[in-house]
């Protein structure tokens, strides 16, 4: 590990119907299956700190972002949810994402998206292995 201080979060989550979650952070709560569902919620964080880590890059880069627009789509095969026989994994079967950016002068955007695509806390947690230990109390 590095010398930078861990950030803990903790979330907890209510049932509010069978399809969706009151979720309460130290920021506020939001319900999940009322706007949007648990994958698009994911999906949309995944693009909310893109957009943000991107913005801290380019800040570091002296990069000045005029605009930035970002997509993402994925195909889930939600038989294995539905308890149905499936060679599918339950979750995303793959990424991808698009961004288009407009920024003030020359910059260097190759070396912008690849420190964009190293410091992303979101991104990293869906590209790499991140344990998830669920108990029962």
């Amino acid at each position: 590990m590095g010398s930078s201080k861990l950030t803990h979060y903790e979330v907890s989550a209510s049932r509010e119907s069978p399809q969706r979650a009151r979720v309460t952070t130290e920021d506020g709560e939001f319900i999940v299956g009322h706007d949007a569902n648990p994958v698009e919620y994911l999906l949309g964080s995944i693009l909310a700190c893109l957009n943000s880590t991107a913005t801290m890059v380019a800040r570091d880069m002296d990069v000045e972002i005029e605009t930035l627009d970002a997509s993402i789509e994925g195909d889930v095969n939600y038989g294995k949810y539905l308890g149905k026989p499936t060679e599918d994994r339950p979750g995303l079967q793959g990424l991808d994402v698009t961004l288009s950016v407009e920024t003030a002068g020359d910059a260097d955007l190759d070396a912008w998206l690849s420190a964009v695509e190293d410091r992303c806390p979101v991104s990293d947690n869906v590209s790499n292995e991140t344990e998830v230990s669920v108990t029962l109390e």
